[in-house]
């Protein structure tokens, strides 16, 4: 059982009442003996029938050992199945049929199902039969593999330069400067925009509204998912949310994306996976094309919904009449050396390794960013946090002085993303900050640059790209470091503890 059974408490007391005998807190096992008791021989109405007393968000699956047969359902929480030759599978995410199946149903909100080797019968709570679709997933099981990679993570990261192709590759119209999303929303519609997304997609979101902002001049207002549904948000029909996830199943996202449906907001996905549950709730999906994302730390998802993203903004200052011809002309030039870019990055892991090997004894780490590049500091800091266990911290560089500054001395090594852009001189003052108080920086700069020597400790180049889209090489760098900080302490890089790929609860 996935999810949150809210009036578990109350059933458990109906239940104890009537006899029964508990041994756990959790509302999985009052779950279990409320299909128990309304077990008389079919598995599948004792589902149904306890199912009508539950409140709250499930996704469920019910054995027994009489029966050759799985029964299941869903609420909120996301539930697939997977479809063999002779056999089924179900599982919360597609990944994890993917050693065994490519055709997949996604069961929809209130649905049952019964899972036999023969096939699928899927009805709703008051037993009426329905059709749902068996969809073929174009992942192959060779891509959901290492591929001689010592983790996941490290082959993804690797896999960039091929996820950039196939994000921008057929939708980049550089000689009449515009992109072909295929997308039937109107951006005179649209008087403003709310991005809303979780964990490393939250961060491609606010990325996004920089661009959004700068290239179509449309308010963008960017939330964290579980944030946004719960502060009673200002919607109407000219507002457009944009849900960004990689599995299309993250609940809080899902839920805040309702929220907005539901005040008359227009709705866009940012999804990887073809067939989720946001892909059917919204009204235009702009695919990102990634591919299956093994490692629970996005990597190559997060590249592919930052080319996504920029895009769009693309797309909407062209349809608005903002963005003139040259200026998208030049931007998709450069978003076209973007794949070349990345490898270039890669090809300088050694010098990340040597990083990792000098600063991973380190307790704390300060990632500072300004502009588009704070989104970049954040994720840099997650990323480290997620797999190495490290406590990481990032600011706006601009916020420093604020607070963080009471932070650094010379145990803690700032991690500065200092690439040539309108904002630079501001972020050389800030690493004259850092090491006037004895920090040690790492920075990240533009092919080039001597000036930065003479004040980082340690100097990671990048190859220089329009500002706008300096992130999508600046993140790799994080990311190795991210990634060889990990293999050095020894964790489980691909597998972090507490962590899940796909977060389907709230």
């Amino acid at each position: 059982h996935n999810g949150i059974i809210e009036n578990y408490l109350e059933l458990k007391e109906a239940l104890k009442a009537r006899g029964h005998r508990f041994a756990s807190e959790t509302d999985s096992e009052v779950l279990a003996h409320l299909v128990e008791e309304k077990y008389q021989g079919d598995l599948f109405q004792a589902l149904r029938e306890a199912l009508k007393e539950v409140r709250g968000a499930y996704a469920v699956v019910v054995a027994h050992e009489d029966h050759q047969e799985i029964v299941a359902a869903r609420t909120v929480s996301p539930l697939v199945i997977g479809l063999g030759e002779g056999e089924s599978f179900l599982a919360s995410d597609v990944p994890a049929l993917l050693p065994y199946t490519r055709r997949v149903i996604f069961l929809h909100d209130g649905d049952l199902a019964r899972i036999t080797r023969e096939g699928v019968e899927v009805s709703d709570l008051q037993g009426n039969p329905l059709e749902r679709e068996a969809v073929e997933i174009d992942w192959t099981l060779e891509a959901a593999e290492k591929g001689g990679f010592p983790h996941y993570m490290l082959k993804e990261i690797y896999e960039q330069p091929w996820v950039l192709e196939n994000t921008l590759g057929g939708r980049l119209r550089e000689e009449e400067g515009d992109v072909e999303l295929g997308l039937g929303l109107d951006p005179l519609a649209i008087d403003r925009i709310h991005v809303i997304a979780c964990g490393t997609a939250a961060y491609a979101g606010w990325y996004g509204k920089y661009l959004l902002e700068a290239l179509a001049r449309i308010p963008t207002e960017w939330d964290v998912a579980s944030e946004y549904r719960y502060r009673d948000p200002v919607v109407d029909e000219r507002t457009l949310a944009i849900a960004i996830s990689q599995s299309g199943e993250t609940i809080d996202t899902l839920e805040g994306l309702r929220e907005a449906k539901a005040k008359g907001a227009r709705t866009l996905g940012v999804i990887n996976a073809k067939g989720s549950s946001i892909t059917r709730e919204v009204e235009d999906v702009l695919y990102i094309h990634a591919g299956p994302e093994i490692g629970v730390a996005s990597t190559k998802a997060y590249m592919a919904m930052l080319a996504a993203m920029a895009m769009l903004a693309v797309h909407f200052g062209r349809r608005r009449g903002i963005l003139s011809k040259e200026e998208a002309q030049r931007l998709l030039k450069e978003m076209r050396k973007l794949p070349r870019l990345v490898e270039e990055v890669l090809e300088k892991r050694p010098l990340i390794a040597h990083l990792a090997e000098k600063y991973h004894q380190a307790q704390d780490f300060l990632f500072l960013g300004r502009h588009v590049q704070a989104p970049t500091a954040y994720e840099g800091a997650l990323k480290l946090k997620e797999i190495s266990y490290i406590h990481a911290e990032a600011y706006p560089a601009g916020e420093m002085k604020h607070g963080p500054i009471a932070l650094i001395d010379e145990h803690l090594p700032v991690v500065v993303l200092a690439t040539k852009g309108p904002l630079y001189e501001k972020t050389l003052s800030n690493i004259q900050e850092v090491r006037a108080r004895g920090g040690k920086v790492i920075a990240i700069a533009t092919e080039g640059d001597t000036e930065i020597g003479k004040l980082a400790q340690d100097v990671f180049h990048v190859p220089e790209v329009h500002p706008l889209l300096a992130p999508m090489v600046s993140v790799v760098p994080l990311q190795l470091l991210a990634y060889e900080i990990a293999v050095l302490l020894g964790r489980d890089v691909d597998q972090p503890r507490n962590l899940a790929k796909s977060v389907t609860v709230e």
